[in-house]
């Protein structure tokens, strides 16, 4: 089942296209691993903790004359995982291994500004884009782990917006290309508007002719995240 209206998801491809083109272009390049914890009505059908990475490019790096940047943010989280061994019919003895797989996909323009420098730099930064949600089966084989099939479940998209506030961490000297290497510590806010999603407890039977049927949750999809990477400040041009 898709629940996804046709002008927002365009649009949302078009923020994505234009953040993974950013990076062709980008002066600072990074990226982190992130947890990240639902709030609010998303919490209430979401109480677990998810995981997964950031990546992001901006156009210029902060100087003491402009001490701001402009780019693009992109992030993918898992919110819930089912795992389960079921018997292949007509094959006794065979069995399969499927997972169930609830995610957001993101994809934000971003602002940040640092106006601070040296060896320590904090930093504060805006985002605005969208999100995709999706929930999708997947189907493999038990020794092997090779997918014999997958289906996206159901999935849709929303708008999410929000902030940030991060410490950098000189961790390196200039090199060829290179301006500097810092650890970035962070975390984010995300406000996001209302969707249908998924949760790991919403498959409530399944058909004679094996189609699923889920309880479908619907509310806003706020987030609350904090990361741990790296951010390499190149000089290009």
């Amino acid at each position: 089942m898709l629940n996804i209206g046709e002008n927002m998801k365009k649009q949302f491809l078009l923020i994505l296209f234009l953040a993974i083109s950013s990076v062709s272009f980008a002066q600072t390049i990074g990226g982190s691993f992130m947890l990240g914890y639902p709030q609010g009505e998303f919490r209430s059908n979401v109480d677990r903790m998810g995981f997964g990475g950031q990546i992001q490019g901006t156009l210029w790096t902060p100087s003491k004359e402009r001490p701001f940047t402009i780019g693009f943010d992109i992030g993918y989280i898992v919110y819930g995982q089912v795992d389960e061994k079921l018997p292949w019919i007509g094959y006794p003895g065979v069995y399969l291994d499927l997972s169930r797989t609830n995610s957001m996909g993101s994809a934000h323009i971003l602002m940040q500004i640092s106006p601070f420098f040296g060896t320590i730099r904090p930093y504060v930064e805006c985002l605005f884009g969208g999100a995709y949600l999706q929930t999708r089966t997947t189907v493999r084989n038990e020794n092997k782990n090779e997918e014999i099939a997958s289906s996206t479940n159901f999935d849709d998209v929303t708008w999410n917006y929000g902030g940030g506030a991060g410490m950098l961490f000189r961790l390196g000297g200039a090199s060829e290309n290179v301006e500097a290497i810092y650890l970035d510590l962070k975390a984010r806010y995300l406000f996001g508007t209302e969707a249908e999603y998924l949760t790991e407890k919403s498959l409530l039977y399944v058909k004679a002719n094996g189609e699923p049927v889920f309880a479908v949750k619907k509310s806003k999809t706020d987030f609350f995240s904090f990361h741990i990477g790296a951010v390499v400040n190149l000089d290009l041009l």
